[in-house]
C-alpha cells in the first residue's frame, strides 16, 4: 500500500534521561586563552612566579605543556567554573567510548607515593615526607608495596622551601587509593583496564606498557604511545606536548542551574517593575484625560 502523507514520529524516550551528562574536552579556544592568562598570574602573584608553573602556552588553538604542579594549580581555579582536569579513568572512558583520542599527547592525573624517602631521586623527598606526614594524620597507610594513587584533583599548592619551591597539600575530600598493580611493569591490553581507577588490572601481555619504580614519588601520567607511566622522576618536567584534559565536574549542573534560576529571577522583577511603571503611567495619563474633559 502506497503512503501519500508523510509524517514524524514524535514519542518519548524509552529510557531515562541523566539530569547531568559530564563533557571532557582540551583547554582550547577563548576559554583556554582566558584560562591561561589566568594561571600565569595566579603564578606569578600567588607563588611568586615559580618555574615549576611557568610550563604551560598557547599553540594552534589549544593550551599547551603540563606537569603535576600546574595541574594542582589548573583546578584551584577550573572548580570556580565547576571544572575539573581529568582522572586517569576519565581518560580511559574517553578512548574506549571513542570521545577523544590521546596518542601523540601526555596527560597528567595523580601522583604516587611509595615511600618518604625517593632513593632514586632526593629532589622528591621533601615533598614525599610531607605528603607522607598528612597521610599518616589521617591514618593511611603506604609502602614500597601498596603504593598509594593520590589524584592531583585532590591537592592544592603551596610555596615550601626545598628544591621546587612548591609543595602538595591533601585536600579535607581528598580520597587515594592503593594501586598494587603499580608495583609491576609489562605490556597490558585496554581491554584490560579497571573501568573505576584507569590502571591496568593484569600485566600479562598487549600493545600498551606500565612504567613502574619501586620507592619515592612519581606522577602518573598517561604516555604520547598510550603507556602509563608512574616511574617518572622530575615532577616539573613539561613538553609541548602535554594537554591539560577538563571534565564537566558533577557540580557544575547544578551551580548552571542555580545562575539560571537568578537570571530568571531577576527578569520577573525587572518585568513586574516595568509593568507597575506602565501602570502608573497609565493611570496618569487617564487622569490628565479626564481633567481636559
Amino acid at each position: 500500500m502506497e503512503t501519500k502523507t508523510k509524517s514524524t514520529f514524535k514519542g518519548k524516550p524509552l529510557i531515562e534521561i541523566p539530569a547531568f551528562i559530564p563533557q571532557i574536552g582540551f583547554l582550547e579556544g577563548d576559554f583556554g586563552r582566558a584560562f591561561l592568562e589566568e594561571h600565569q598570574g595566579r603564578a606569578g602573584s600567588d607563588y611568586n612566579g615559580n618555574s615549576a608553573l611557568n610550563v604551560l602556552g598557547y599553540n594552534g588553538n589549544v593550551v599547551t605543556g603540563s606537569n603535576p604542579f600546574s595541574v594542582v594549580l589548573a583546578n584551584q581555579i577550573l572548580k570556580q567554573e565547576g571544572l575539573r582536569t581529568a582522572s586517569q579513568a576519565d581518560l580511559e572512558t574517553a578512548m574506549r567510548i571513542g570521545a577523544m583520542n590521546f596518542r601523540g599527547t601526555y596527560e597528567d592525573t595523580a601522583l604516587v607515593l611509595r615511600t618518604e624517602d625517593d632513593k632514586d631521586y632526593s629532589r622528591n623527598t621533601p615533598l614525599a615526607r610531607d605528603l607522607g606526614r598528612q597521610l599518616k594524620e589521617r591514618g593511611v597507610k603506604f609502602g614500597a608495596k601498596s603504593p598509594l594513587i593520590i589524584p592531583l584533583t585532590d591537592l592544592d599548592l603551596q610555596k615550601a622551601e626545598n628544591d621546587y619551591g612548591l609543595t602538595f597539600k591533601l585536600r579535607e575530600d581528598a580520597e587515594v587509593y592503593e594501586a598494587p598493580i603499580l608495583t609491576k611493569e609489562g605490556k597490558f591490553n585496554s581491554e584490560d583496564i579497571d573501568e573505576r581507577t584507569g590502571l591496568p588490572k593484569q600485566v600479562k601481555g598487549g600493545n600498551r606498557t606500565l612504567y613502574s619504580r619501586n620507592s619515592g614519588l612519581s606522577g602518573l601520567f598517561l604516555g604520547l604511545g598510550l603507556g602509563l607511566g608512574s616511574g617518572n622522576w622530575g615532577l616539573d618536567y613539561s613538553s609541548v606536548d602535554g594537554r591539560v584534559v577538563l571534565v564537566s565536574a558533577a557540580g557544575a549542573r547544578a551551580d548552571f542551574d542555580q545562575r539560571l534560576t537568578g537570571l530568571e529571577t531577576q527578569r520577573q522583577e525587572a518585568h513586574q517593575t516595568y509593568l507597575a511603571k506602565l501602570s502608573q503611567l497609565i493611570e496618569s495619563i487617564d487622569s490628565e484625560l479626564k481633567r481636559s474633559k
